[in-house]
């Protein structure tokens, strides 16, 4: 999980600071892996190495959608539903992020690479990539 200070000035032009938290588990990443043609490893790689910035974009968007939520004060859950990312993206606290992805290179691989746990980057590591096996102890929880 990643937990982001974000400042930004609210609606009525007010400066603020919160605290935004993002995560995808290690089986939401490897499922979004392995649905990617070629996986999505390989799809962001193709984007650097085209310098396709449309596509870089909005796979910034989508990885900011697909990961902001809330978590339970006891730890256990870690909730996301469209009324989260409606609310995260209604403020100017999601403006702020994306803008920071979008124009600083090293600020979106932090973000990307903050969303992935050590036992899953152990596994890729091990393994040369993302373990297929569900029954891999990098994927169980």
């Amino acid at each position: 999980m990643l937990s982001k200070k974000i400042k930004f000035d609210d609606w009525d032009g007010n400066p603020r600071e919160e605290t935004w938290y993002f995560a995808l588990s290690d089986a939401e990443i490897t499922e979004w892996e392995l649905s990617e043609s070629g996986g999505l490893s390989a799809m962001i790689d193709k984007i650097k190495e085209t310098q396709d910035v449309p596509a870089l974009i909005a796979l910034y968007k989508e990885v900011i959608l697909k990961t902001v939520g809330k978590k339970d004060a006891d730890g256990r859950r870690f909730r996301k539903s469209d009324e989260i990312r409606q609310e995260f993206q209604e403020t100017g606290a999601y403006s702020a992020l994306y803008m920071e992805l979008a124009t600083e290179a090293e600020a979106g691989a932090a973000f990307i690479n903050g969303l992935i746990s050590d036992k899953l980057r152990a596994a890729v590591a091990e393994n040369g990539g993302l373990p297929t096996d569900p029954n891999h102890p990098a994927l169980k929880h």
